[in-house]
């Protein structure tokens, strides 16, 4: 297969757009949704890897280019597992995480007030490339970590600032931007397609 050239990045949220644009080598063209004036198809799909291809495939078939799109979010085990693919769902009509991050707060001390001590979760993310001749590749990447007692940290995006991942004592948005796109879940995902750029 050839080596991709020029791609489209499937998103309307700009911090992903940033995080991915930083990810792919420099030489690679890169299109945003912006130049086409494209609104994001509704996320229909039960799981983060169909939700990626529904969006990969409804942009390439607009635009007739090689499209890039993630699919990613949070999971609470105290929510089994929530919000999940609901991530920015839950931010509301205008994907406000302030108030997504103050839902996770108030549900999880509806269940435990001491929920600290021992909470796990993970953020997930999916990429998927979709070809104009409908062929695709999805890779899964996965991070572990905790919920933070408080939102810290003013870098990065969505729930950066109540996410510590496991190794360290900072928040996502507590970490230089580069350090924390070497490790998270959309770097674990694009190591697993990067032979297609490089």
């Amino acid at each position: 297969m050839k080596k991709i050239k020029e791609i489209l990045i499937g998103t309307n949220n700009q911090g992903k757009f940033k995080e991915i644009c930083a990810l792919l080598p420099k030489k690679i063209k890169k299109y945003s949704l912006k130049e086409f004036n494209i609104s994001s198809p509704k996320e229909t799909g039960k799981s983060f890897r169909k939700n990626s291809l529904i969006k990969a495939s409804y942009f390439s078939k607009k635009t007739n280019l090689i499209c890039l799109s993630d699919d990613s979010g949070l999971e609470i085990k105290y929510l089994q597992g929530k919000p999940g693919i609901f991530s920015s769902r839950w931010g509301g009509k205008k994907n406000n995480f302030n108030l997504a991050i103050k839902k996770v707060y108030s549900k999880m001390n509806k269940i435990k007030k001491e929920w600290d001590k021992k909470n796990f979760a993970k953020f997930v993310c999916c990429l998927t490339i979709y070809w104009p001749n409908k062929k695709y590749v999805s890779r899964v990447g996965i991070i572990k970590g905790k919920i933070s007692k408080y939102k810290k940290g003013k870098k990065g995006f969505g729930y950066d600032p109540i996410f510590i991942p496991d190794g360290y004592s900072k928040t996502f948005g507590e970490m230089k931007p580069s350090h924390k796109m070497s490790i998270d879940h959309r770097f674990k995902a694009y190591i697993k397609i990067k032979k297609f750029f490089n």
